[in-house]
């Protein structure tokens, strides 16, 4: 979905929400995200008609399975594998309700073992494709030789909440989009090594960013105040995960950070002490493929290792989520 197509349509949509916004407001919030392109799972007409939460989610099953499975199928062909060889699978999402939960359902339509380990996890929102490879290198390394495939999805576009006239909700139309990723994580694998991982939740910040459940669906919250508390909080978070591995930001040769939105890359390129612009792979994943929460940031992962990874280079993932929570992940390749 082209954002040139997505502004006349949000325009549409807020008009009939009878939400106080001109044109010209609503043009410039779409135009600041930075985005050109979004992937959504449904047509662009489809969301401009009300939807109860019972469909939304049963389009999430059924579009989460599917995403899921191209996801599985490119990380294992990648790593040279069979579904067969995987031994533990550690799902991420937060954008739908799924009990059975979504890697039950994958067993049914994947050759998996019948004796795989499965741990689904809900709620890590945004901070989640970090803090997922952290729990995933945690199982390959408590079970060394085991062969685990870390799979996330986000299918954010089907949280738009018809009669939400909040400011987040017009800030959600205009970031958000869906995707999967997929990872294999083992201590016999090949490629970047996860040396460390780690988190930092901040007191009195529940109410940052999160879910607001209501009869109609899940509600997104976020504060305005997210890239103020990047710029102000952020940095100590970080320095002390760092001082923990004995490692300074000088010291590191990539920052893999998730693309917020432009704001809050603007902060953490003020953090991370790089010029305006500087985090070149996570403003074009951005542009392409909008915020799609958990999964944007291995879509970054992805973008430097297409682009070429040197040898002995350290790489530091980092996300934000509910918690309010930084989440942080350490590579080195070798």
């Amino acid at each position: 979905m082209l954002q040139s197509d997505a502004l006349p349509a949000a325009a549409q949509f807020f008009s009939r929400q009878a939400v106080e916004i001109s044109p010209q407001r609503l043009a410039r919030i779409f135009g600041n995200t930075a985005i050109d392109s979004r992937n959504t799972c449904q047509p662009l007409d489809w969301y401009l008609q009300p939807h109860d939460f019972a469909e939304r989610n049963g389009l999430y099953l059924q579009h989460a399975e599917e995403l899921l499975q191209q996801a599985a199928d490119a990380a294992l062909d990648d790593a040279g594998l069979q579904a067969s060889d995987i031994d533990i699978i550690v799902t991420i999402s937060s954008t739908g309700i799924a009990t059975p939960s979504l890697d039950a359902l994958l067993l049914e339509r994947m050759p998996f073992r019948r004796d795989v380990q499965r741990l689904p996890v809900f709620g890590l929102g945004c901070a989640g494709g970090v803090q997922g490879l952290g729990r995933a290198a945690a199982l390959a390394q408590g079970q060394p030789g085991a062969k685990v495939l870390l799979l996330v999805v986000e299918l954010c576009s089907l949280t738009l909440r018809h009669g939400d006239r909040s400011k987040s909700n017009i800030i959600a139309t205009a970031l958000f989009g869906d995707g999967a990723a997929a990872a294999v994580i083992s201590t016999d694998g090949t490629g970047p090594a996860v040396t460390a991982w780690g988190e930092h939740t901040w007191p009195d910040t529940l109410d940052v960013m999160g879910w607001d459940a209501g009869n109609d669906g899940l509600k997104v919250i976020f504060s305005r105040d997210i890239p103020l508390l990047i710029e102000e909080d952020f940095r100590g978070a970080l320095d002390e995960f760092l001082n923990r591995h004995d490692l300074t930001r000088q010291q590191i040769n990539h920052f893999v950070a998730h693309p917020g939105g432009a704001k809050v890359l603007d902060a953490l390129e003020v953090v991370f002490d790089l010029p305006p612009g500087g985090l070149i792979p996570s403003r074009e994943v951005m542009r392409r493929h909008g915020n799609m929460s958990a999964v944007t940031v291995l879509f970054v992962l992805q973008e430097l290792r297409r682009a070429g990874l040197k040898q002995d280079q350290r790489l530091l993932l980092t996300s934000m989520g509910p918690g309010f929570t930084a989440a942080f992940a350490l590579m080195e390749t070798s």
